[in-house]
């Protein structure tokens, strides 16, 4: 790349790449005057307002920029998305009876509340014994939830975990109760019924005599069957695939999220499907998504997602706008605006065929929007759980954590590639397509682990009372 970049013929601003004395790198400069309240483009868009007026050189940022999505928005629906011809591809992964193939053959231990996580725990300890053969991991995905929550916060985390069980890199999964939880599992079981699963078994602590010695006795019954199983070739079609982006900087909207949009675009064209959500993170670039919608329904369905959404915030007394993070503003991002044209990069030029509640599961090749916060490993939960099984996450700063499917991180920037090698698996500074396809290829059929795959974490949307 350049030491500087215009990205769109009609923007007002330029991005510094290498940084100065005057401006640091990844931040914006004017590339020509700029008046008062006049706005400030980038990537051809509307990014903000000028506060004062900006003279052609200066650093364009939070001092003289603002916010301008407290602003009157109509939305209105024109469809304007590429097209793309079908390819083939394969992987060799473990194929379902009753979903897409999983990426990894891996036995879920999962509490249906949180007064049971020590028990969950333990019986992971002791199962780590039977990791053999093909068996990827055992894993018990704890929380802090399951009791004390009402109505529809109650729901979603039921909803959360049965999706957690139905992901298709679980080849077992055992649901640990206590047997007094508002979250018990005749709920659980009653919402999982019509999937009719026969991998999934259940008990309540309060019900055995050695809970732990119990539920590891299961585990090994699952272990002795998955460690038998073989990868074996399925259609690309079966990959779907999460987009997520945390800890942005100037980069991310030049680099990593356009390059995993070229991926998700790739995906899709061979019958696959991708998940694009952080709801949030969309304000400012909602337009452009609603236009890629393949129909005036999915256009209805995702005004509805971002009106609720923007709605949420406003009777909980924040702006819409309550957002670039102190990380984000230090790595050149100035307004939500902005952030959200670059987040939205990540799902390719391709239709948007269906819009889905937290807690649904994906119905449609091809790209769905998923109703989820901002948040990182909330809406990495939430994609994972709506039956990704791989989350392609890019990043300008950098985080090691993980949801519970493999999570990949993809700088922005070669500096953070190096600084943080242990935790970053792609560089995106090079733009490589091939280079990152052939990776993710790579994860997928099991020849390459994450760096921190042996990580695995859930976390809810919580948005009701806790008694």
């Amino acid at each position: 790349m350049e030491n500087k970049i215009i990205i769109n013929e009609k923007d007002n601003v330029g991005v510094n790449l290498v940084g100065n004395k005057k401006i640091p790198a990844g931040h914006k400069f004017a590339i020509k005057d700029i008046k008062k309240d006049e706005y400030v483009i980038k990537y051809g868009e509307i990014i903000g307002r000028a506060k004062a007026p900006i003279k052609k050189g200066e650093w364009v940022h939070t001092h003289n920029v603002k916010s301008h999505l407290d602003e009157k928005t109509t939305y209105t629906y024109k469809f304007s998305a590429n097209k793309f011809d079908s390819e083939e591809g394969f992987f060799y992964g473990y194929k379902r009876a009753k979903s897409r193939a999983g990426i990894r053959n891996e036995i879920y231990i999962i509490p249906t509340v949180g007064c049971v996580n020590n028990v969950c725990k333990l019986i992971e300890k002791k199962a780590q014994k039977f990791v053999k053969g093909s068996i990827d991991g055992i894993y018990a995905l704890t929380h802090q939830f399951g009791c004390s929550q009402l109505g529809q916060d109650n729901e979603n985390i039921k909803k959360l975990l049965c999706s957690v069980a139905l992901n298709p890199n679980a080849t077992y999964v055992l649901f640990v109760g206590l047997g007094c939880e508002n979250n018990g599992l005749e709920g659980i079981k009653s919402y999982l019924k019509p999937f009719k699963r026969n991998n999934i078994k259940f008990y309540n602590c309060q019900e055995v005599e050695n809970d732990v010695e119990y539920g590891l006795n299961i585990i090994k019954e699952f272990s002795l069957k998955a460690k038998k199983l073989k990868r074996e070739k399925v259609s690309l079609s079966e990959l779907c695939i999460g987009l997520k982006c945390g800890g942005s900087d100037g980069y991310s909207g030049l680099t990593a999220n356009p390059l995993v949009g070229k991926i998700s675009d790739k995906i899709v064209s061979m019958g696959g499907s991708a998940v694009l959500t952080e709801v949030p993170e969309m304000f400012g670039a909602e337009q452009l998504l609603m236009n890629k919608c393949e129909s005036k329904e999915v256009f209805n369905k995702y005004k509805k997602m971002i009106v609720d959404f923007k709605n949420y915030y406003t009777s909980q007394g924040f702006p819409v706008y309550e957002n670039p993070s102190p990380g984000n503003k230090k790595g050149g991002i100035t307004t939500l605006e902005e952030k959200s044209l670059g987040c939205v990069e990540k799902a390719g030029s391709t239709k948007i065929v269906d819009v889905l509640d937290y807690g649904e599961r994906v119905k449609k090749a091809g790209v769905s929007a998923l109703n989820a916060p901002g948040n990182d490993l909330i809406a990495a939960t939430a994609l994972a759980s709506a039956g990704c099984q791989i989350v392609l996450f890019t990043t300008g700063r950098g985080t090691p954590f993980s949801t519970f499917v493999p999570t990949m991180k993809i700088s922005s920037n070669s500096k953070l590639a190096l600084f943080k090698s242990n935790w970053i698996d792609f560089n995106a500074f090079s733009m490589d397509e091939k280079g990152l396809f052939d990776l993710i290829i790579k994860t997928i059929n099991g020849k390459y682990k994450v760096k921190n795959e042996e990580i695995r974490e859930i976390a809810f949307y919580k948005t009701g009372v806790t008694l």
